[in-house]
């Protein structure tokens, strides 16, 4: 038998979805995961585009270097959207290869699993956006996270940065990812809980890493050619 691959449908059926999986073929899914892909790229583009966190840029446009300006904001949004790749690649092919030969889990099973994971994360950086565009003001942490409270009381923009990977969708991915992994192996679940929460960890500490590299200088100094901005 052949079933559809809904992603609203199934989004809040996870139970329905995993049986389907167990025992029928799927079709459809190739043109979700492009339609999600395109909105994740969209969400990361649309901030950047609107203006967000590029304050190290207008000191270009105040001494009325409105050509390096331009070209640093372009520059800028480059760097975004080849981040937006690396970042959904990643959670989405990535992971899913991960969890396929780490807990032994079908492919399909994992990929599928990963769509959603991606959409969650999408979904939490749409809901910042928003947010900040109405608030008229943007941090580079999320406000759904742990990150403004580490921001707060610790000195130390490591912590910020990890803590800012932990939030409320952290929470749901985590008990989504047990589901599915729990319907597809034989893993105790003591131990899947240990190792899902040990894997988030690793990757908060990852993305904390990267966080710290000082991508906004690198890009006033490329614009600048050499040449201080006062």
């Amino acid at each position: 038998m052949i079933f559809d691959f809904k992603f609203w449908r199934y989004f809040t059926r996870q139970g329905e979805l995993i049986h389907n999986l167990n025992e029928t073929e799927m079709r459809g899914f190739g043109p979700r995961v492009f339609l999600v892909l395109l909105f994740g790229v969209l969400t990361f583009a649309l901030p950047e585009i609107w203006g967000m966190n590029t304050a190290s840029l207008t000191p270009y446009m105040a001494a009325g270097m409105d050509d390096t300006y331009l070209l640093a904001r372009y520059v800028s949004l480059f760097g975004v959207l080849i981040w937006a790749g690396i970042y959904l690649s990643f959670h989405l092919y990535g992971a899913a290869f991960a969890f396929h030969r780490i807990t032994d889990m079908p492919w399909r099973a994992a990929i599928v699993m990963q769509l959603y994971v991606v959409a969650l994360l999408i979904i939490e950086k749409a809901l910042n956006f928003i947010i900040f565009s109405l608030a008229g003001f943007t941090m580079p942490v999320s406000i759904l996270s742990f990150g403004p409270l580490a921001a707060t009381f610790l000195d130390a923009s490591f912590l910020t940065f990890f803590f800012n990977q932990l939030t409320v969708v952290t929470a749901l991915i985590i008990a989504l990812q047990y589901r599915f992994v729990r319907a597809f192996t034989t893993i105790p679940p003591k131990k899947l809980l240990f190792v899902l929460l040990l894997i988030h960890v690793a990757i908060a500490l990852f993305v904390a890493s990267f966080s710290l590299m000082p991508v906004e200088e690198w890009l006033v100094r490329f614009t600048e050619g050499g040449v201080p901005v006062e």
